[in-house]
């Protein structure tokens, strides 16, 4: 456990510094990317059309089962190699890690449409419409900054805390399980006609697998707003919300770093919105907050999310020194 808590923080301290450099990944494919194709092949194959919604359903948990099962066998196989290798081995498992985590990367996005909002409403639309699914041209200034807000709560979660959790406990085979789930969530967990049934087990499994991540960054970002006001209330006053308004959002788990974020912030998040020609009802989040969002929330919002980060890190460096001494 030593070892593992030393690559927890070397690799959450990489991704932090470097990222995902795109150098690197212009050369050669991001793992992701692989998985995303492993992903395709399975759906091209066992959700044809034709198919009966019973069987779409069985070949749906067989390909989720069979994701799972490589991902963990290949997290197995990297960390006995890199076993053997010793402290080489240890900073190439930090790097693995530092591969899917995505700290600097999603600041990166989100400050992206920060900035180009100061070019225009027309440019934050286009930056914003990068890390969103939602008609960015239906979006005001504010809306693109709520957006922005909420995709990089979400992804706070989904991208950071979950797959820190899932090394620390499992190490490169927990992580490599759920970086393999969420992907095929993003993919094939869409409640509509082609993947209602064969996506619902990759969909449920991502929702289990995330659970206790999005609730830890719920605390993460009020701890954050704490420390941001010297205030024992600000953080009250986020988890609060957050137990309140998270059971009213349509994803069991999405709704408690985004009522966070937006009690932190004092805003109201959430609402309608809409995906090409479909409106969407959805509750707003902290719904006393303002919904005049502005790009100055947008950078409040990243140095809530680099504070917990930061509070990451700092326990990873905590279990290391206490499992040294």
């Amino acid at each position: 456990m030593t070892e593992r808590f030393a690559i927890l923080f070397l690799g959450t301290a990489l991704d932090r510094l470097v990222g995902d450099p795109d150098w690197l990944w212009r050369r050669v494919p991001h793992p992701v990317v692989l998985v995303g194709w492993v992903i395709d092949r399975l759906d091209q194959t066992l959700n044809r059309p034709g198919l009966g919604e019973s069987v779409r359903w069985r070949n749906g948990i067989f390909a989720a089962c069979l994701l799972v099962g490589g991902a963990v066998l290949s997290g197995l196989v990297l960390s006995t190699l890199f076993a053997m290798a010793g402290p080489v081995g240890w900073l190439l498992e930090a790097a693995v890690l530092a591969v899917f985590l995505a700290q600097k990367s999603l600041v990166d996005h989100v400050r992206a449409v920060e900035r180009a909002l100061g070019q225009g409403l027309e440019a934050g639309r286009r930056a914003v419409a990068m890390i969103v699914g939602r008609d960015p041209d239906a979006l005001d200034e504010a809306g693109v900054c709520r957006a922005a807000i909420e995709s990089l709560a979400e992804n706070a979660s989904d991208g950071v805390v979950a797959p820190f959790l899932w090394y620390l406990v499992l190490g490169l085979p927990g992580l490599l399980a759920y970086k393999a789930v969420n992907t095929a969530d993003s993919m094939i967990g869409h409640m509509n006609e082609r993947y209602h049934a064969f996506g619902w087990a990759s969909a449920k499994l991502d929702d289990w697998m995330n659970w206790p991540a999005a609730r830890l960054t719920a605390l993460l970002i009020a701890l954050a707003a704490g420390m941001r006001h010297r205030s024992r209330a600000e953080v009250q006053a986020a988890l609060s919300t957050a137990r309140r308004d998270a059971p009213l959002h349509r994803s069991p788990n999405a709704g408690w770093p985004e009522a966070a974020m937006a009690a932190a912030l004092g805003l109201s998040l959430g609402g309608p919105r809409r995906y090409g020609n479909l409106e969407v009802e959805a509750p707003m989040l902290n719904r006393e907050g303002r919904r005049g969002a502005r790009p100055a929330d947008i950078a409040a919002a990243i140095g809530l999310f680099r504070t917990a980060a930061n509070l990451l890190l700092a326990f990873a460096a905590l279990l290391f020194l206490a499992a040294a001494v």
